[in-house]
């Protein structure tokens, strides 16, 4: 069972969303900087970083992932930074090794819905069947359910003022997202992924 360590439940549109974010980020500067900004200046930076933390902003790229025989196991992969810059393209790399996020409904995966398997865009580890996928409406490729807990971590994060937890791949510790309490039945579960974390397999064709 995974456990959602959160003490608030995203609503499930992006504009729901963005005015949690920003109801969220306005009370975090104010109480964190009591009399050195006006209300007017919190409300400008409360603005600026929406993006960031209804996901975290970022340019899209539309660069072809790059292409990894997928392995199954939770044998670590160590690179140095240089090297994971040699193998993924900008956006990948800000997505995965920096915690960023594409911008809402850019993403190539958002609205894709061919049958296949969904892997980690920088070691090829199984992560997400199609027949998990589901519409949302958030505006990130969205999933109810994972190929296998082994392969997946949890996290809490704490940034932008709120309590979410981060879903990162166990083999190589790459961001993927996170996941919500708002999800379909069976697991009740939404996990919301960065299509800029994620490479595709579709399924092969009997002739």
């Amino acid at each position: 069972m995974v456990k959602i360590m959160m003490t608030q439940t995203p609503q499930n549109t992006y504009i729901k969303k963005k005015i949690h974010c920003c109801r969220a980020l306005f009370i975090s500067i104010k109480h964190k900087l009591p009399g050195i900004i006006t209300a007017g200046t919190a409300v400008i930076i409360t603005l600026f970083f929406i993006p960031a933390a209804c996901q975290q902003s970022g340019i899209h790229n539309d660069k072809e992932s790059i292409n990894y025989d997928t392995m199954n196991d939770t044998n670590q992969i160590s690179k140095t930074e240089e090297e994971w810059r040699e193998i993924l393209t900008p956006m990948q790399y800000h997505v995965t090794r920096e915690k960023g996020t594409e911008r809402p409904f850019t993403g190539k995966f958002d609205n894709f819905f061919e049958p296949g398997i969904y892997t980690c865009v920088a070691c090829g580890n199984e992560l997400f069947r199609s027949d998990t996928k589901f519409n949302s409406g958030c505006g990130w490729p969205s999933f109810f359910n994972i190929i296998n807990e082994k392969y997946i971590r949890f996290s809490r994060d704490n940034s932008y003022g709120m309590i979410r937890t981060e879903v990162t791949c166990a083999r190589c510790n790459a961001h993927l997202g996170h996941v919500f309490e708002d999800g379909p039945p069976p697991t009740g579960l939404r996990y919301c992924i960065n299509s800029a974390a994620l490479n595709f397999i579709p399924l092969k064709k009997e002739h």
